[in-house]
């Protein structure tokens, strides 16, 4: 069990001081974002305890069947959500699309060009190139479908390294144990990472959209603290938080 999932159980034993604890699960491509958001829902509301667990989508989930206290789920796909609901495990009436993720080839040695996700791939100077795990994180899932469509997945494979999620995937790429790299535009435009590097954005048609959902778990539907939480997401603050972050916003 994560240490996220360890602080949250103990946070919730030993219960709040005032207001109520609001435990969200985040896919890791949020992690910088939620870190402006969850200042900005302080405000909005000041009697809230935000704790928050990052991770792959998949692993979160698996977490929540397991048990993990989890009020709000913030998926990078609808799938992980949707089969909540079909377990009994989510509240189907709160589920909703509230961003579009963009993916990114990231490099940050200067020497290391990237034209085109193609040329990287057969580039002889990118010997590694970071990706998330494609059976648990949706990026990963994405890139990997990029790189089948333009015909260069025998050629990645050798390559590839695999982080757990897309935090991981990024810290391969920071670290210089990988070239180049497939990460959310998100964790690119941070500002711990704006400043390093440089990198492409994969085409959208290449692969599905990574639309993110948000659902309340069982637990979740039964707190005021969660259903604010959702509330506050559509609030324009936290639109533009997200916008500039590099999501895209639903119509």
């Amino acid at each position: 069990m994560s240490r996220c999932v360890i602080l949250a159980f103990a946070l919730l034993v030993a219960g709040p001081t005032r207001g109520e604890i609001l435990s969200i699960a985040a896919a890791s491509n949020f992690t910088y974002a939620l870190d402006a958001l969850n200042a900005e829902f302080k405000r909005y509301s000041p009697k809230t305890a935000v704790v928050v667990a990052t991770g792959a989508s998949g692993t979160l989930v698996a977490q929540i069947r397991n048990g993990a206290p989890y009020d709000v789920l913030l998926s990078a796909d609808l799938e992980y959500p949707q089969a909540l609901i079909k377990e009994g495990e989510a509240d189907a009436k709160s589920l909703q699309t509230f961003a579009t993720g963009r993916l990114v080839l990231w490099a940050t040695k200067p020497a290391i060009e990237l034209k085109s996700v193609a040329d990287a791939v057969r580039n002889p100077a990118v010997k590694k190139i970071a990706i998330a795990n494609a059976d648990t994180a949706p990026y990963g899932r994405a890139a990997k479908a990029a790189l089948e469509k333009l015909g260069v997945w025998a050629a990645a494979k050798p390559k590839l390294v695999t982080g757990e999620n897309i935090s991981q995937t990024a810290q391969f790429v920071e670290s210089g144990g990988a070239e180049a790299g497939f990460v959310s535009l998100s964790v690119v435009l941070s500002p711990k990472l704006k400043v390093k590097g440089h990198w492409i954005e994969v085409p959208a048609e290449l692969h599905a959209p990574l639309a993110h959902g948000v659902i309340l778990t069982t637990r979740g539907a039964k707190k005021a603290a969660a259903k604010e939480y959702l509330e506050f997401l559509r609030t324009p603050m936290a639109q533009k938080i997200l916008k500039d972050f590099g999501y895209a916003l639903p119509k």
